[in-house]
Parts: C-alpha cells; structure tokens; sequence
C-alpha cells in the first residue's frame, strides 16, 4: 500500500485553471480520471487525511503511484478530454457502466441492394438503421409480425433470399403477402426500397401522414366500389393501430426526450433511461455503476450524461444511420453541478439546442417517477444477484490461494490449451480471468510454430515462452534471448476476442513529465506502457496463477520455462481432466479439492473456457484451409478473390458446376481468370471443352 504523501505534488506546482488529472500506478497504468474547474483544490482534496475518504477513494490512491494533469482552457474542453480519456484508459477506479442486459434492436440494412429488416445485437455497423433499443425480442416480432401486412418488406438472410432467388418460389411470407418476395422479382429493388422507406418513416413516429394516406386510400376503394381493396386496406389500418397501441403514448406528440432515473447506496447505483420519440416510449435502458468515491446524484448525472451521449455519438456516427446521438431534452432528477458547459457539448453533439432539466408538474414528471421506480428495482434486483455472485467468486479465489500456498489471491488467473487433430493445424489459446470473470478482450490465440514435433508438452512450453517473453519485453524487463535470438515478440494469431482488435489502440497523448525508465525501455518512457500509442500494452501485467490443461509432464514444462525467463512471482498450476486433480511443480502428487470446491469449479470453468477458445480457432482454421486448398495456387487469384467466388457460389461444388462465363461475369474477374480457375477444379478438361465455341476462337488466334 502506497502512501499518497510521496508522490503528492509539490506546494504550489497544482495550477487552479480547469483541466483533467489522471492517477497511474507503479506499472504506469491509468488507474482514474477526472475533470476539475480548479485543479489545485480538487487534488489537494486527494491527499488530505485518507482516513477521512470514501473507503474507495482511500483504495485508489493508496494503489496510485503518481499523479499527472492536462490544462485547458474551458470547462467544455475539460469535459470532452475527460470522456476521451475515460474511453481510451479504461481506467478500472472511474465509474463503470455495466449495460445489465444485451438489448435487441430493430435493424434495417440500408446498405443491400434489397434492405432486410431483423432483430440484431450488437455493435453498430455504417449503413445500417437502427430503431430501439426494446426490452424483448419478442416485443419486436410482433410488432414487425403486425407492420409487415402493410410494409411487406424483406426479412429473411442472405442464404435463404439467395437460395429462394435460385428455385424461382418465393417463401411461405410470399405467399402470405407478408413479403413482397423481390427474390423473384415481384417487385424492383426501387419499389422494395420505397417499402422499406415508408417502414423507417412510421417507426420514426411520422405515423399521421400514414394513417391519412391509408384512409383516403380505402375511402376511394370503397367508392370505387373495390370492395375487397378497401377491406384489405381497413384491416391494415387496424394493425396499423395495434402496432401504436403497443407503444403509450405518455407525452405530447412531437415530444422527443430522454427521461433519466438513479437508485443507488454508499458504494453502487443503478440508472435507468426512457427513451420518448414522438411521444411514445420506444426504449429502455439499464446500467449498473460502481462508485468510486462519495458521489451525490448531480455528479452522477454528470458523468452519466457525457459517457452515454459520447458513447451514443460515437456509435451514430460509425453506423451512419441518420439518427440523432442526443434527443432535445433530457429530463434528470437533479442538475448537475456545471450544466451549462455540459449542454453546451451536448448541443455540439446534436448539432441543435439541447435542455437539460428537472420536471416539475404534469406527465413529465409523472413518467420521471414511474422510471424512478424501475431504477429502483432494477437495483434490488441487481443486488440480490451479485450478493452470491460475490460471494462465491470471493470463496473460490479464497479457496485456491489456500491450497496452492499463494500470497495473495489470484485475482487475474490465466490459462492455456492446446487444439489438434493427429497433429494437424496445431494451435494454442490463452484466457484471462479477472476477479473471477472472464475478461475476453484479453484472450490471445496462437498458431504453433514446430507444428506437432514434441507433443502437446512442447506446445504449452512454447505457448509459455511466447507470452511470458512478450511480458518480459513490453514491461520494461530485458527478456535473455534464446540461441543469440532476438526475444521473441510473441506473434501467434494474436486476435483478441470482443473488440475484435489485436493491437493497442489510438493514442491519448500521455503527459511525459510523470515518466519513469526501467530496464530495457527507452528514457522518456514508462514501463508496460506503448510509447508510439500511450495505451497499456496487453502482455505486460503478469498473471497472478498461471493453469495449463494437463497433469504434471505439461505443468513442469511451463515450469521450467518460467525458471529459465527468470520469473519467480507467478504460480503454476494444471488441471487434469480424468479426475480433475490439480497437479503443482515439483509435487509427485496432485491436490484433490473437494467435488463441492468453489476453487475447482472456478478451475474448471476457466480450462474449460480456454478449451472451448482453442477448439473454436482450431475448427476455423481446418475449415479455412479445407475450403481454400482447392483454389491454392490458381494465377491471379488472391485471398479477396477467392473469398468472393466461396461467397458468391457458397461452396466449392456449386463452383465446379459453374461455367466460364458466369465466373467471368463477377466484378473483377476476367476470362482467363475464370479458365484458371475451372482449370485447377477440373483439371483442364472443362476448360478445354469451353473454348471450343463462342470466345475460344478468339483466344486461339491470340496463340497464333
């Protein structure tokens, strides 16, 4: 435990203009950041008496090692660095949205030549429309279910469209009328598009126009004497109605707003957020946050409101969906402490007026308190569950720093396994477990480099190599080379799973003056810390237990590899599978735990995930190269080309069946591509056989 008078700033060094602080530990990991109006009077609350902070305030700056800050000229500029820090760090003492449930969105895929409208979870996508989010999936299947007897868009996937398009029959909603079936071409891409386009407008809330155009529709069908038209277009009408009934109206028309809610004690609060469009409730959200220090409501509004409309303008603006980040008016149980330069960044985001206020009278206030009361149960709710989520990861890590003679628990638990088939495409993956959970954006995959000489026993010892040499070089250690080599830079796969990413992302500009340089880093910079990006590199914080799947041949082996980089602070277990006895270095015989053990169950979970991870790259990479080997080789024809011509035909066999002339048609290929192709499928026969007519005879008089 630090003591925060030894890295306290000098007397008077602190300016009082507004800016943004960040504490680091002794790694150089950002560990908090915060924006200030007055930078001196707020850091110097830090390193008062620590008896006299909030019990997670005294945590970090105990755990804090130093203390660096950016100064800049308006409190607006303080808010907008502040989120971006937030974002890049991630800094594990800020406040944590946790979203508690994945919501579903309605997508409509404006960028296919044929727009699809599905139920998605997800990241956005550029092109993509979004409408939501909704608290069930079921709750947009039937509101899509009643909206597609009037908007008979498409909704089925590519495979299906594709393969309905192929057979020349539409699918059973073709015949329903609930599509308009464009895969045989009952209607043009345009009309299908104006389909999708009036689906987007009603569920914009722009429904008046609709239900005019309906009626006035149906009152000269009716006049018409088309009888049958006209009760075709009532009963439109009526699902029409059925799909806004679906949707209360709680304010007035027009009004577009979001309605904020907290409910929260000493150390969590939950927040809740309805989404009003047009007047109708048409989202709802959750989080769960963890507070770091002593936070009132204000503050928490604060902060709520600048990650949340950052992060949602972020999305807008990858997704380029044409939808607005942050709605007029945001109604909030209390005013944050500086809301004027916090609506001023808001109305920046928006591009127009945004007011930020609490309802006092009517049907805003009214919806207010019915979101209050979600908030509030949502935070009973959430309590209740993490109470034995809590308690039982606490046993468990309790558990195996008893029965392996740990130090300290192992709160960031690290596993390996290795995936084959006799010996063919061999590959590893790692899994990192923090605080019990799994913390997929650190998991590594890797391809292995010997292939199958020496077994699964030579694999995890070059797996161990790799990631611990990594660690050794990006934390500032010198690694000891092996042969004369350079030490190795670990570069397996290395994709990371979740944000889909496998190197550091964009720089934040780390101020310099708060470097330190230890051994083999360049002066200037900070142990465990990219000097070209700022961000924490991945392999530099070791793990505190490292588990191999196996017995004890596979656990001396990453033993001995520890031994020979030198690193003496990381414990070593495995886990094998016959009866799941625990195997140590140096031990010639295995720990049994009990059946009913929270430390093996969390042992389990955690080979089981790295066996579950190893297994799915494995698969991949069979499936890859038993799909590609076929086309291996052909002249002219890339990874880009031969992705498209799988994708386009589906498989190698409707490939082969294929001719010349429909390769050739594919953008970007030409003829003699498509003869090269047919070539290596066919062996040359086939391709022989097409030049006998038609374009042959202009190729051999090319020969001539």
């Amino acid at each position: 435990m630090a003591d925060p008078a030894t890295y306290r700033p000098a007397t008077g060094s602190i300016p009082e203009e507004p800016g943004v602080y960040r504490f680091s530990d002794a790694a150089g990991r950002v560990i908090y950041v915060g924006k200030a109006k007055n930078l001196r009077s707020r850091l110097n609350s830090y390193f008062a008496d620590i008896a006299h902070l909030h019990p997670r305030t005294r945590q970090m700056v105990t755990t804090a090692a130093g203390v660096a800050w950016t100064v800049v000229g308006t409190e607006v500029e303080a808010l907008q660095l502040e989120y971006n820090w937030i974002k890049e760090f991630d800094p594990r003492f800020n406040v944590r949205y946790r979203d508690d449930k994945t919501y579903p969105v309605l997508a409509v895929t404006l960028n296919e030549e044929f727009p699809r409208l599905h139920v998605y979870r997800g990241p956005r996508r550029k092109g993509v429309r979004y409408f939501g989010p909704y608290a069930h999936a079921w709750a947009i299947r039937e509101t899509l279910d009643l909206l597609l007897r009037v908007f008979p868009a498409r909704t089925c996937s590519a495979g299906v469209f594709r393969r309905h398009g192929q057979i020349g029959r539409p699918c059973l909603l073709g015949y329903i009328d609930k599509c308009s079936a464009p895969c045989v071409g009952r209607v043009t891409a345009e009309e299908h598009r104006d389909i999708v386009d009036d689906f987007c407008e009603f569920l914009s809330g722009r429904t008046d126009r609709m239900m005019r155009e309906l009626e006035h529709r149906m009152e000269t069908a009716a006049d018409d004497l088309a009888f049958e038209k006209a009760a075709r277009l009532r009963d439109d009408l009526g699902a029409l109605r059925r799909a806004m009934e679906r949707q209360a109206v709680v304010l007035g028309g027009g009004t577009d707003a979001d309605v904020v809610a907290f409910a929260q004690d000493e150390l969590a609060a939950a927040v809740q957020v309805f989404h009003v469009r047009g007047g109708r409730v048409r989202g709802q959200r959750g989080w769960v946050i963890d507070k770091v220090e002593a936070t009132e409501t204000p503050a928490l509004v604060e902060r709520f409101l600048t990650q949340f409309y950052g992060e949602q303008a972020a999305l807008a603006e990858s997704a380029d969906d044409g939808g607005q980040p942050v709605p007029r008016e945001i109604l909030v149980p209390e005013l944050p402490p500086d809301v004027e330069p916090l609506a001023e960044w808001l109305c920046r985001l928006r591009g127009s007026r945004v007011q930020i206020r609490v309802p006092q009278r009517g049907d805003k206030r009214a919806l207010a308190e019915t979101v209050e009361r979600n908030a509030k149960e949502a935070f009973a709710q959430h309590k209740l569950r993490r109470a034995g989520d809590l308690t039982a990861r606490s046993a468990a890590l309790q558990e195996l720093q008893d029965a392996l003679g740990l130090e300290t628990a192992p709160l960031r638990i690290e596993c390996i396994d290795v995936s084959h088939v006799q010996g063919t495409d061999v590959v590893a993956s790692l899994v990192v477990f923090e605080d019990g959970l799994a913390k997929k954006s650190d998991y590594r995959r890797f391809e292995i480099r010997g292939g199958a000489a020496g077994g699964d026993v030579a694999a995890i010892a070059e797996v161990t190599r790799r990631r611990f040499r990594r660690h050794l070089g990006e934390s500032g250690a010198a690694a000891p080379a092996e042969n004369g080599a350079a030490p190795d830079g670990g570069h397996g796969a290395g994709a990371v799973i979740g944000n889909g990413s496998a190197g550091a992302p964009d720089s934040a500009g780390i101020d310099s003056s708060t470097s330190t340089t230890g051994a083999g880093v360049a002066p200037g910079t900070r142990p465990g810390i990219d000097p070209t990006t700022g961000r924490p590199r991945r392999f530099a914080y070791p793990p505190n237990l490292f588990v191999v799947d196996g017995g004890q041949p596979q656990v001396e082996a990453a033993a001995d590899v520890l031994t020979e980089l030198g690193i003496t602070d990381v414990a070593v277990c495995g886990l094998a599978k016959r009866l799941e006895e625990v195997w140590v270095p140096a031990d010639p015989d295995p720990l049994i735990l009990s059946r009913t053990s929270e430390a093996l169950y969390l042992l389990q979970r955690v080979r089981d995930e790295a066996h579950r991870f190893a297994i799915a790259y494995h698969r991949q990479r069979r499936s890859r190269s038993m799909t590609a080997s076929a086309l291996d080789g052909v002249p002219g024809l890339g990874p880009a080309r031969r992705t498209a011509l799988l994708k386009h035909f589906g498989s190698v066999r409707k490939l082969r069946a294929a001719d010349v002339d429909e390769i050739a048609a594919l953008p970007g290929f030409g003829r003699r591509t498509a003869e090269a192709v047919l070539a290596a499928l066919h062996g040359g026969t086939q391709v022989a056989a097409a030049r006998v007519g038609g374009r042959g005879n202009d190729i051999g008089g090319e020969e001539r």
